[in-house]
């Protein structure tokens, strides 16, 4: 194994929670801060927040997918670990439901973490996660002779 692909995987480990708990916590802090029926929002500062986090959340995601230098373990890891437990969801969503009950932080936080994989959003998140695990040039990490060619020489000299 690479430095490059001990590397990604790490960084996937990583990953993993970071995008998962990111994104249950803007979830429910979004949830809290407008009154659906009431259609206002209650505390703007609150939403702002868990919109700049979701944002960001996305722009991890964003980048992770379009990322040519990264390891594609570093996709892969979350969008294992994120179709693993949509899928045992699937299965026996119960016990899986029971889950968040059993890893801390407890509290509010639990039921965004219920509601984004009983609602898919988790295994919509793994599947484009997965995607650029499949390119070959992830997993070689050299570019080859052809897209050399096909980057523009913006230097050349221009004949007169």
């Amino acid at each position: 194994m690479s430095v490059r692909h001990a590397f990604g995987l790490l960084l996937g480990v990583l990953l993993a929670p970071a995008l998962v708990y990111g994104s249950a916590w803007g979830y429910v802090q979004a949830g809290q801060s407008f009154d659906g029926t009431g259609q206002q929002i209650t505390d703007s500062t609150r939403l702002y927040g868990s919109f700049a986090l979701l944002a960001a959340v996305g722009l991890i995601v964003g980048v992770i997918i379009v990322a040519r230098w990264a390891s594609p373990l570093v996709s892969l890891v979350p969008a294992l670990t994120l179709i693993g437990f949509s899928v045992y969801f699937l299965i026996d969503p119960g016990r899986v439901l029971d889950l968040p009950d059993k890893v801390p932080p407890a509290g509010e936080l639990d039921s965004g973490l219920r509601m984004l994989l009983g609602t898919g959003v988790y295994a919509m998140m793994g599947f484009a996660l997965m995607a650029p695990t499949w390119a070959p040039r992830r997993w070689s990490g050299r570019r080859s002779d052809d897209d050399l060619e096909e980057q523009p020489d913006y230097f050349a000299r221009v004949p007169t």
